[in-house]
Parts: structure tokens; C-alpha cells; sequence
């Protein structure tokens, strides 16, 4: 995109191109109001505690395996040992094992296409180490990774494709500025994370492999290279949005603006993601909290079970063979009736209600065949709300014809929002059995004072085990 005159910068520059430039390279931690400021520190701490929560998984051991055979002593840290490997992949180790365990946030909005602004949390970490930033620098590009993927999401339309492509664009703007773009470089660096980076919503649909959980890492080492591509002086496309062939038509199949950034009278979109308090996508939760209502029960004593679900989640987790026949720990993190059955067994579901000992438990196996999934209308109403409302009824018929009810509803109880001490519990634990109580204890102090680090490369640092 060499420029020869103003005309031809300009139509090589496209609105979205321009808006997400602009707003990024203004924006500053003084800018930011002290509830996205808060907002940033909670997401870091629930996303670090979900990355220890997943480390010893497979798909982690591999990528861990595979950055240790690219090492970059001046690189970024893989989270949970002492290896420094490039940027790029250590956003995609980290980012991985952060979505493993299925207990990082999420979002849904009216209208939006939904996904885990979270993904953008490590990636941006390893950028900011990478650049030896300060808390506060990653406080704004947290913020900034949030805004860009949920506006997104708000505006995006094509089933086709995966949320995980948001995160991509929000890690590529956020780490461009943690990485000190120029606004130049910024926009070339938007438009190579748009046009070259594009996951099809298959790595979450049907049965479900391991690469559910690293498709976030590639969406982090993707923009995270995109980044560092733009900052040694490579150009991106002409028009990478709006052009003939662009985002907009091809991938979003939406022509947009975004007119609204957070700032000002705006809320941060950040403000509007949610904390989840059971290992399962988001569209299950509220089976487990109504199934925790009526549990433990004798499940050979159960004729019937009728789990009553917003269309959405009837769509997404209820829906086709592979719910009621899991084969994987994803595809079972992803169904509505293999969540249920595992909380009316065991009281709730807990990281271990997916391992093999349970996806392949007959008692657990013959209650699926009981287990119906129907859409009410009213809780797809109240799912449409501002603020969603995220509403489950399970119905449970014994034997002898006695019935169980359990119900859960409201966006606030499914959230962990604004509960300082439940992120704290949450956190603890996931990490305390590998890392000591005395050790959390240290790391959630600094991270509760995260705009005080001078470096943030003394967060990895906290998280070395063994």
C-alpha cells in the first residue's frame, strides 16, 4: 500500500479499517472508566485460572511440546513453565489451554453471533510481555481486545463461520497497540488479521475433536503474528473489509459501521461479557443450575426427563445425534442432556464430569435414552432481553411416577458478575491444588493491583509450576 498521494491512500483504506485504526491508537488507560478498568483485572485473573485448570490436558502437552521446539529468549512465556517462545506461539499454547477446560467467559448479546472474548486475554498477555508493558498498558489492550471482538460479534451474520475469527481481529488490534503501532502500521496490521484469518464454524459442530479448544489459540497466534507482521513493515491488503472481495460480504455477510465504541457515554463492551461457574459452554449452564435444584438423584430410578431450553440452546446443545451420544470431552461440554444426567448423578458438574470414567458410565449412558430437549417459548423470550435471561425448566419422572422440578432463570444467576469473592473461590480452585494456597494467595493480590506492575512479564513469572 504504497502511497502516492492522498487519493490513493484512501481508497485503499476501507470505513471499518479506518474506525478500528483510529480508536485504537487513541485510545488510553486515563480514558478508560473504573468499571472496565476493574472488568479487564477480573477477566485476566478468571482466564490465568482457567489456563491452570487446563494445563495437563492433551491438546495443551501438545502445543506446549511443539512451542518448545521454536524458543525465543526474548519471546513470551508459555504460561505454567519456564519456556520463552515466540509471541505468536505462545499465544497459541496459552490460549488453548485457557479454553480447555471450558470455564473462561462468555458472550451473548441480542442479536450478536455470541462467542469467548477471553480468547483475546493470554495472546494479548504475550504480546505485552513480549514488549515489556505495564499493567496498565495491558489493562487498555484487555479492554480494547473486548471492545473490537463483541462489536464484532454484534454485527457479524454468517453461521459458516466461527467466533473465534473476533478474537482474532481484537488480539491483532489490541497486541498492535501493546506492540506501539503506528497508525500506518495498525491499519496494515487490522487488515492482514481480517483477510488471511478466517476458521469455519466446523471446529464446533456435530461431534466435537480437540481442536474446539485450539481454534482460540489459533485465532491468538494469528493476530498476535499479525501484529508483529505490521510492525516489521508488512502491508496488508487493499480494503480488507469493504472491498470486492472482502469481510463484510464474504465472512460476516454484513455491511456495518461501527458508529458505537465504547468510551464516554458508551459503556465498554467488556462490562457485558459473563463469568461462568461451571466448566461447560455457556448455552448449558442454566440445564446445570436447574438440574442442581433437583440433585443428587437415583438415576436408575428415572423414567423420564424433559429439559425445557431457549431456542438457541435447543440449536446449539440439544439438538441432532451427538448430544445424547458424546464420544469426546467436547462434544459432552456441549450437550444439554449429558449435562444434566451428570448433575442429577453427582450433585453438579466439575471438570472430572468429563473424563472417561463418566462419558462412558452405562448407569449415566442409559439415562441419555430418557432425556427429551423442547423449546419454551417464554424462555426464548426472555433470552432476547436486555440483559439476557438465560432460562432452563428440567421436569424428572421417577419410576413410581413421582415428579422433580428444578428451574433456573436471570442473566444474574448465571453470572459471576460484579462477586469479587466468587472470582476469588472460582480461581482458587482451579489452581490451588498445583500451585499451593500461600502462592494463589500472592498471585491474586497482584493481579487485584494489576495497574501497579511496572512489567507485566512478572505475571508468567507467578505461574511456574513445579
Amino acid at each position: 500500500m504504497k502511497a502516492q498521494g492522498n487519493q490513493t491512500t484512501n481508497r485503499a483504506v476501507d470505513r471499518i479499517q479506518k474506525q478500528l485504526t483510529e480508536y485504537a491508537c487513541k485510545l488510553t488507560y486515563e480514558a478508560l472508566s473504573p468499571a472496565a478498568i476493574h472488568a479487564a483485572k477480573i477477566r485476566v485473573i478468571d482466564t490465568l485460572g482457567a489456563l491452570i485448570g487446563g494445563f495437563f490436558a492433551e491438546p495443551s502437552q501438545i502445543v506446549r511440546e511443539l512451542a518448545a521446539s521454536m524458543p525465543m529468549p526474548d519471546g513470551a512465556t508459555v504460561i505454567g513453565t519456564r519456556l520463552k517462545t515466540t509471541p505468536d506461539m505462545a499465544a497459541y499454547a496459552n490460549a488453548t489451554t485457557a479454553r480447555y477446560v471450558e470455564m473462561t467467559d462468555f458472550y451473548h448479546w441480542p442479536g450478536s453471533a455470541e462467542g469467548h472474548p477471553s480468547d483475546t486475554v493470554t495472546p494479548l498477555l504475550a504480546a505485552a510481555e513480549h514488549a515489556r508493558a505495564s499493567g496498565c498498558e495491558l489493562i487498555t489492550g484487555v479492554v480494547l481486545g473486548y471492545e473490537v471482538y463483541q462489536r464484532t460479534s454484534d454485527n457479524f451474520r454468517n453461521p459458516g463461520f466461527d467466533h473465534t475469527n473476533f478474537a482474532c481481529l481484537g488480539v491483532a488490534t489490541a497486541a498492535g497497540k501493546l506492540l506501539g503501532l503506528t497508525p500506518h502500521q495498525m491499519s496494515h496490521c487490522i487488515s492482514m488479521a481480517a483477510v488471511a484469518n478466517n476458521t469455519l464454524r466446523q471446529a464446533r459442530t456435530g461431534h466435537l475433536s480437540m481442536f474446539k479448544a485450539a481454534a482460540s489459540g489459533q485465532a491468538g497466534r494469528a493476530g498476535v503474528f499479525a501484529a508483529l507482521l505490521a510492525r516489521a513493515g508488512m502491508e496488508g491488503p487493499h480494503l480488507p473489509f469493504e472491498g470486492k472481495a472482502g469481510w463484510c460480504d464474504h465472512v460476516a455477510k454484513s455491511r456495518y459501521a461501527l458508529d458505537k465504541l465504547g468510551g464516554g457515554s458508551e459503556p465498554y463492551k467488556i462490562l457485558h461479557s459473563e463469568i461462568k461457574q461451571r466448566p461447560s459452554v455457556g448455552n448449558t449452564i442454566s440445564s446445570i443450575l436447574a438440574a442442581e435444584k433437583i440433585a443428587p438423584v437415583n438415576i436408575k430410578n428415572i423414567k423420564h426427563i424433559t429439559i425445557e431450553l431457549y431456542k438457541r440452546a435447543v440449536d446449539r446443545v440439544g439438538s441432532g445425534d451427538h448430544p445424547w451420544n458424546p464420544e469426546s470431552r467436547e462434544t459432552a461440554d456441549h450437550s444439554a442432556p449429558y449435562v444434566v444426567a451428570a448433575t442429577l448423578m453427582d450433585g453438579t458438574v466439575t471438570p472430572r464430569s468429563f473424563n472417561d470414567a463418566h462419558l462412558w458410565n452405562p448407569d449415566l449412558r442409559a439415562l441419555l435414552k430418557k432425556i427429551e430437549v423442547v423449546e419454551n417459548p417464554e424462555f426464548t423470550a426472555a433470552y432476547a432481553k436486555v440483559p439476557p435471561e438465560h432460562r432452563t425448566r428440567v421436569t424428572a419422572v421417577s419410576n413410581d411416577g413421582q415428579q422433580l422440578v428444578g428451574e433456573s432463570g436471570g442473566e444474574r444467576e448465571l453470572s459471576a458478575r460484579e462477586k469479587d469473592a466468587r472470582i476469588e473461590d472460582k480461581f482458587r480452585g482451579l489452581t490451588e491444588d498445583v500451585l499451593g494456597a500461600r502462592r494463589v494467595g500472592g498471585i491474586l493480590d497482584k493481579l487485584w493491583h494489576l495497574e501497579d506492575l511496572a512489567n507485566t512479564e512478572d505475571i508468567p513469572r507467578a505461574f511456574v509450576l513445579g
